[in-house]
């Protein structure tokens, strides 16, 4: 770059906005590392304006871009001995495609599973011997199958069910493939069994049976250790995710028993001795370590906020992607030592999120706020929905409530019932009413806003992505005098007919969640669908959908706008060629240039 080059986009960056800035600052996920090559490093990266996978030579410092697709890739993994990087080839966000590799030093990419056609994916394990593949596929026809696949060979068939299932992990010496399931039908807890590479069963464990209660079990990962039989699973037994160490040998269950309240995670340290333990509770994050000879939990030290992902090296540091809402997420480690720091433009950092406990009809909700530094209420104010439903919003770096509240406006973020993080009875209590229970809390949530003096009550948008734009067209027609505008992205409007042309998976997670298909239960669909209530939307509505979304797709929407267009309701659409969402930094800052555009217009004057 020449110096006047240099000059002009130093003087860009300066007249940006630092809205645009968060989006276009170069940032990096976690990097996974090979399992035998620990130098070996893969990592996602938008350092192009694209989200793309990058290979990273941590004794030479080289780093090279993997993909280079015109709508990005983020699903790709590095095969144990470091020699493959494994990538998800679909076609422009549709999530249907195959699986193709590329040598970690740069080459031509290739088919990686000859014999298995174009699918959903279901997991992925790779073997050490760099030749074994284990693969889920997921299809409307086939439901959920599971082959392993070995150059030279065709792939072989080990699974098949109708109910959704997946890859969880392939044990260290390659004997033996732990697999989730849902034969039970209920696709919200899975059960887990263990299977030869030639499909022999080996062993179950499903905590679904013989009482009332719903209870699921995860996977976490075999041991790293040849000839050892330990999975490292998660259960729900004591009304949270906690870990728990399963010898699929011998059927023996070592409990952790953590003091520790909310959810727990876990993963194996390299030498197998101990679990590297992630905590999270309220909307932030810890991170301990536990020796599985003395069972001492022994806290690593973090900044307060939300670890995003961590990882035990093999020298015993632990490296983690992190961030708070005020500030952005970087890559650290317990070393002290700089991991990953992408080169460019900084993103600048927000305002802090403040903690608000309020009752509601299923107990008490937490909330997130934000607001403009120095600003005192009624403002106009913001209720951005997550999607999942189950997930939950975090005291973690965002850009787009950040976009909001640079434009002078309160953000809240509810963790309504069916969010993750505050136990299970909280995230299973979405059931049947699904939608109406969420809106209740978010109501709750929206009557403390007004009656604090935080919120404007006329001045109130509701907004959110996937189930967060769902819940978004649903409260705008089921409490219409609450909302002054609506601002959805990728949502579910038409129930009905996104049930009918959704991926399988999510065919049986409808099923779970309603009780049934729309033709079994009828009126539970219709009560749940935004398109029942379109009529009595009374806000402007503006919606963002991609037209090869599989999660939430293009017809049921169309179906919602037609709806909107023959009342003549004040709305706008916006459609794209992705698919649930998108991973090119200038569509996602157009998407938000629109909706702030939106509500500037069609929001009344204070």
């Amino acid at each position: 770059m020449t110096e006047s080059n240099g000059s002009a986009a130093q003087t860009r960056n300066e007249e940006m906005p630092d809205w645009e800035k968060r989006f276009r600052a170069p940032r990096v996920s976690l990097p996974d590392w090979a399992e035998d090559a620990p130098d070996r490093s893969l990592f996602v990266s938008n350092a192009t304006g694209t989200y793309e996978l990058y290979a990273w030579d941590r004794a030479t410092g080289e780093q090279r871009q993997v993909t280079d697709r015109p709508n990005g890739t983020t699903d790709g993994v590095l095969a144990p001995d470091g020699r493959w990087v494994w990538w998800f080839d679909d076609k422009d966000g549709d999530e249907f495609g195959v699986w193709r590799r590329q040598p970690f030093e740069g080459g031509t990419d290739e088919f990686a599973t000859p014999g298995l056609e174009a699918s959903y994916p279901a997991g992925l394990a790779l073997g050490r011997d760099g030749r074994t593949a284990v693969v889920g596929r997921s299809t409307d026809e086939d439901g959920t199958t599971i082959h392993v696949a070995r150059p030279g060979q065709d792939p072989v068939e080990i699974y098949r069910h109708r109910e959704s299932a997946g890859v969880g992990d392939l044990s260290h010496d390659g004997s033996l493939i732990a697999i989730e399931h849902t034969e039970h039908g209920d696709a919200m807890h899975s059960a887990l069994r263990v299977l030869r590479p030639d499909g022999t069963p080996v062993a179950d464990l499903d905590d679904t049976k013989g009482g009332t209660e719903e209870l699921g079990l995860e996977i976490l990962g075999f041991a790293p250790v040849d000839a050892d039989a330990r999975l490292l699973i998660g259960h729900q037994r004591r009304g949270r995710w906690e870990p728990l160490v399963w010898d699929v040998s011998t059927g023996e269950e070592s409990d952790l028993d953590l003091d520790l309240p909310g959810d727990v995670g876990a993963e194996w340290y390299p030498d197998g001795t101990g679990l590297l333990i992630s905590h999270s509770f309220e909307a932030r994050s810890e991170l301990f370590r536990y020796d599985l000879a003395t069972r001492e939990l022994v806290k690593v030290p973090i900044p307060p906020g939300t670890v995003s992902g961590a990882t035990a090296r093999p020298d015993g540091s632990v490296e983690y992607l992190w961030s708070s809402a005020a500030e952005p997420s970087t890559v650290r480690s317990t070393t002290g030592r700089a991991v990953l720091d992408p080169p460019g433009m900084k993103s600048p950092g927000s305002v802090p999120v403040e903690d608000v406990w309020v009752e509601g009809p299923g107990g008490r909700i937490h909330a997130l706020v934000q607001k403009p530094a120095g600003t005192t209420g009624p403002l106009p104010t913001v209720f951005d929905i997550h999607g999942g439903p189950t997930w939950h919003d975090s005291d973690s770096f965002a850009a787009g409530p950040a976009a909001w509240v640079d434009h002078g406006y309160a953000v809240v973020r509810v963790n309504y019932r069916g969010s993750t993080g505050y136990g299970r009875a909280w995230t299973d209590a979405l059931k049947h009413r699904v939608g109406l229970i969420e809106l209740e809390d978010i109501e709750a949530v929206r009557t403390w806003a007004i009656t604090s003096g935080l919120a404007d009550p006329s001045r109130l948008i509701l907004t959110g992505g996937s189930w967060g734009g769902y819940l978004t067209l649903l409260g705008l027609g089921t409490q219409p005098d609450a909302w002054a505008l609506g601002i959805a992205a990728v949502p579910v409007a038409d129930y009905v007919t996104a049930y009918h042309d959704e991926m399988e998976a999510l065919k049986a997670m409808d099923r779970t969640l309603l009780g049934g298909t729309p033709e079994e239960v009828p009126e539970r669909f219709e009560a749940s669908s935004p398109l029942t209530y379109v009529d009595q939307v009374k806000a402007p509505v503006y919606i963002s959908a991609g037209v090869n979304d599989p999660r939430c797709p293009i017809r049921q929407v169309d179906n919602y706008v037609k709806r909107l267009e023959t009342r003549g309701a004040v709305h706008e659409v916006y459609r794209y060629d992705a698919g649930h969402g998108s991973l090119v930094v200038d569509e996602r800052i157009k998407q938000v240039r629109l909706e702030l555009d939106f509500a500037q217009r069609h929001l009344p004057a204070s």
